[in-house]
């Protein structure tokens, strides 16, 4: 029997999970506070999610899995405890924002997976600003590769290509092939010399190119000088405070040395400083002094210690507060070929660190200076500009004419659609992709504006979540034609069904993708692959629709898979 799975919390991205999980033909039960229009009440359970009484309605204690699909991480955490103590050996995939405390409920809990939307949406968006059209990822050799559709038309460069010829290539992973007139899988086409026609399509996943190249300190000081223009915002007011400082001083030392007191020009300035600022001179030069210059001496005393008091807290607000830090951050904003990434929430941070691993150079715009984010960030050595990013003069403070892309996922669609509009008005050839929350409006917005990329995290996160809830710790997954398909590593034990059979002859059988086996200390890929036999011990990492996961739970009761 297919096991029964339950999807707890039917917001945005539950419900998206619920309907996949519908359309791969699994048993789904759906748990929500409130009815939902076009939903049967035996499909959708409605009470508080973390009841006993509506966990129970759902058929918790048969239930073979538990997806928790909602944002609030404390309700998530509540929901799990009471799954658990109702049913102790249910499989749990829970999504939670504090990835710290996930991993550590994956440690401590047998059979929970966590699992973050932002962690699975960012690399897909920063794949769309680096110019790849993904539509999800996939973890291969300890990289995360994005995956995309090609559709083969009268003009591509791949039809009446042999599938062979592009097996071998270890930079490109086959992961799916869908022929548009033969029922063919792909590597039954692999092996006959099949050519791909018109209409056709194939998943292909790319394998990231990381540039490894890092600017030295020198480089980087050598940049702050030439972006010298920005002391000037950042640290007007201390400027103008120290000329009025240096103009006392100056008029002080002249008056002094045009005085019959007899000083030399370093006496006279040593006594200026020291009487502007309070540290103190040798006041006895001016006891003799005529009362003219005493007058003007008190009047000094009380005009410059006002002043250096003014300038001395200015100077300590620019060094010890946040507008050193800002002018640090805008001296150091690339001139060229740079990211700028707007709203510095979960996935902002994500897609950050995306990029700086992939070797982009990255700035920052976020408005909040006390975000959850920002040390990260700076920790990383990423500029972070404190400012609105809808306002064309911040955008141009970022250099947005020269950037190669620019990535707007703030809390607010509305204001990514704004930034995004206002970045193409400045430089109407830079790469935009957009966050929009809905994916029916992400579509629309993508017709309407034209942008690059208009993404849905809830779109892109729901397929793994999915995935992960008909079968084992997931690696990748895609849709094609309305088809999930999943990728994952299989251990092949003595009773698994691949074992001792060659891939080639499994794959035809099973309808999956071999993408490459681990065995003795080494990866066998290409054409060795497919005439590989497998053992016990082998590690086969392959791709198979999610359909058919059931075929091979027939034989084998777990699938025990393993992820980085």
């Amino acid at each position: 029997m297919k096991p029964r799975i339950i999807v707890c919390s039917l917001g945005r991205t539950g419900y998206k999970i619920f309907r996949l999980l519908r359309q791969q033909g699994a048993l789904v039960v759906g748990i929500h506070h409130q009815a939902l229009s076009g939903e049967r009440a035996g499909d959708v359970i409605v009470g508080d999610l973390h009841a006993a009484s509506t966990l129970k309605a759902a058929g918790i204690q048969q239930a073979n899995t538990l997806v928790i699909a909602g944002g609030d991480d404390a309700l998530n955490l509540w929901i799990v405890m009471q799954a658990r103590v109702l049913n102790p050996r249910i499989r749990i995939i829970n999504r939670f924002f504090n990835t710290s405390l996930g991993e550590r409920l994956d440690y401590t809990l047998p059979d929970h997976l966590s699992m973050s939307v932002a962690g699975l949406a960012a690399p897909v968006f920063s794949f769309a600003a680096l110019g790849n059209k993904a539509i999800g990822q996939i973890k291969l050799f300890k990289q995360t590769w994005p995956i995309h559709e090609e559709y083969i038309h009268q003009y591509h460069p791949w039809n009446g290509r042999k599938l062979n010829e592009l097996w071998e290539d270890r930079s490109r992973m086959l992961i799916y092939y869908l022929p548009v007139e033969d029922d063919l899988d792909l590597v039954s086409a692999v092996m006959s010399g099949h050519e791909l026609q018109k209409g056709d399509r194939l998943i292909v996943g790319t394998q990231p190119q990381v540039r490894r190249s890092r600017k030295s300190l020198i480089t980087k000081l050598l940049k702050v000088l030439t972006n010298l223009r920005q002391f000037r915002h950042h640290a007007q007011s201390v400027l103008v405070g120290a000329m009025l400082l240096m103009m006392i001083i100056s008029l002080a030392t002249l008056t002094y040395v045009s005085t019959e007191l007899n000083m030399s020009v370093i006496d006279a300035l040593y006594f200026s400083v020291g009487m502007i600022t309070g540290a103190g001179g040798n006041e006895k030069v001016v006891e003799q002094a005529p009362d003219s210059v005493k007058i003007f001496t008190v009047i000094m005393m009380l005009v410059g210690a006002a002043i250096f008091g003014i300038w001395y807290a200015l100077l300590n607000d620019f060094v010890l507060g946040t507008r050193f830090k800002q002018f640090w951050d805008a001296a150091r904003i690339p001139r060229r070929n740079h990211y700028i990434v707007c709203g510095l929430g979960g996935i902002g941070i994500k897609i950050v660190q995306q990029l700086y691993n992939n070797g982009q150079e990255v700035v920052v715009v976020e408005p909040n200076t006390n975000g959850k984010f920002v040390n990260t960030a700076r920790s990383l050595g990423i500029p972070t500009i404190h400012a609105d990013a809808s306002f064309p003069e911040t955008l141009k403070s970022c250099n947005v004419t020269t950037a190669a892309a620019l990535i707007a996922v703030t809390g607010n669609d509305a204001t990514n659609v704004e930034i995004a509009l206002k970045a193409k008005g400045l430089s109407p050839k830079i790469t935009v992709v957009v966050n929009y929350a809905d994916p029916d409006f992400a579509r629309m917005a993508q017709e309407v504006f034209d942008f690059e990329a208009v993404l849905s995290p809830a779109e892109l996160a729901a397929p793994a979540f999915a995935a992960a809830a008909l079968g084992g710790r997931i690696l990748g997954n895609g849709i094609t034609a309305d088809s999930l398909w999943v990728a994952f590593a299989t251990i092949i034990t003595p009773s698994h069904p691949f074992c001792g059979q060659r891939v080639k002859e499994a794959a035809m059988s099973a309808d999956f993708v071999p993408l490459y086996v681990e065995t003795n200390s080494q990866t066998i890929h290409g054409w060795e692959l497919l005439e590989t036999s497998l053992s016990g011990g082998d590690m086969l990492y392959l791709t198979m629709p999610a359909t058919r996961l059931y075929q091979l739970w027939r034989y084998t009761p777990k699938i025990d898979a393993v992820s980085y």
